[in-house]
C-alpha cells in the first residue's frame, strides 16, 4: 500500500518538506518511490509546488494522501 505524504528536509529550526510517495509502513524519512513536490512553510505566504499531474496519476494507483498533504494540494 502506498502513501502520499510529507519528509522533513532543512536544518534545525528551518523545516521545509518534500511530498513524496512511500511504502506506507516505512519511516518518516525513508526510501521513497517518487517525488511529486515540496512545501516551505516560512516563506509568507508558504511556498507550495506540486506535480499535479504526477499527483493524479499516483492516487489512480491507489496511493492515499494523507490528510496533510490533501489539504496542501487543495491550497495549491
Amino acid at each position: 500500500m502506498l502513501r502520499i505524504r510529507l519528509t522533513r528536509t532543512g536544518k534545525k529550526g528551518q523545516p521545509s518538506y518534500r511530498i513524496i510517495v512511500v511504502e506506507r509502513r516505512s519511516k518518516r524519512d525513508g526510501q521513497s518511490v517518487a517525488n511529486l513536490g515540496f512545501y516551505n512553510p516560512l516563506t509568507h505566504p508558504a511556498t507550495i509546488k506540486v506535480d499535479k499531474r504526477g499527483y493524479a496519476d499516483w492516487i489512480g494507483k491507489g496511493a492515499q494522501p494523507s490528510d496533510t498533504v490533501r489539504s496542501l494540494f487543495k491550497k495549491a
